[in-house]
């Protein structure tokens, strides 16, 4: 599974244009507490390009 989530990871660099930082498991797998039908919950923290971030706004005169 650790093999899927990378891969899935990748993908979504790759299609959002952005860099993920950091990821973790988290839900009831992050705690310990899954049963088998427990699925896998990933967060992650990212960047984008720092035009995403700023925009330029004229003034209207």
């Amino acid at each position: 599974m650790e093999k899927q989530i990378k891969k899935n990871l990748s993908e979504i660099e790759k299609e959002y244009n952005v860099e993920i930082l950091y990821s973790c498991e988290s839900g009831s797998r992050g705690w310990e507490f899954s049963s088998p039908e427990s699925d896998y919950d990933v967060r992650f923290v990212y960047i984008q390009p720092i035009e995403d971030y700023l925009t330029i706004c004229s003034k209207k005169e």
